[in-house]
C-alpha cells in the first residue's frame, strides 16, 4: 500500500508536469511558421524563413541560412520581449 501511495506522488510531482510540458511544447512547434522569431537549444536567436515537414531553415544572420530540426527549436520570442526588440535592430 505504501508503494502505490508513493507512485500516486511521483506521477503527480514529476511524470505529469512533463507530460503537459512536452504536449505544449509540441503544439508551440506546430504553430510556428516563416518570420517567427525563436531560441533553438543551441542558444541561438534565428528567424525562420523556411518550414519543412520534419525541419525548419532559420537565419541566423545576413547570409547565413541553417536547416534544423524542428524539435531544436527551444522557444518562440514574442515581439513584445526586449530580446525581440534587440535582434531586430541588428
Amino acid at each position: 500500500m505504501p508503494l502505490l501511495i508513493i507512485f500516486v506522488i511521483f506521477y503527480f510531482l514529476l511524470i505529469r508536469p512533463q507530460q503537459k510540458k512536452m504536449k505544449s511544447h509540441k503544439k508551440m512547434i506546430g504553430e510556428l511558421k516563416k518570420g517567427d522569431m525563436v531560441v533553438t537549444s543551441s542558444g541561438f536567436y534565428a528567424t525562420i524563413v523556411g518550414v519543412g515537414d520534419a525541419s525548419f531553415e532559420i537565419k541566423l544572420a545576413d547570409n547565413v541560412k541553417v536547416k534544423i530540426l524542428k524539435s531544436a527549436v527551444n522557444e518562440k520570442i514574442g515581439a513584445g520581449e526586449p530580446e525581440a526588440a534587440a535582434l531586430e535592430k541588428k
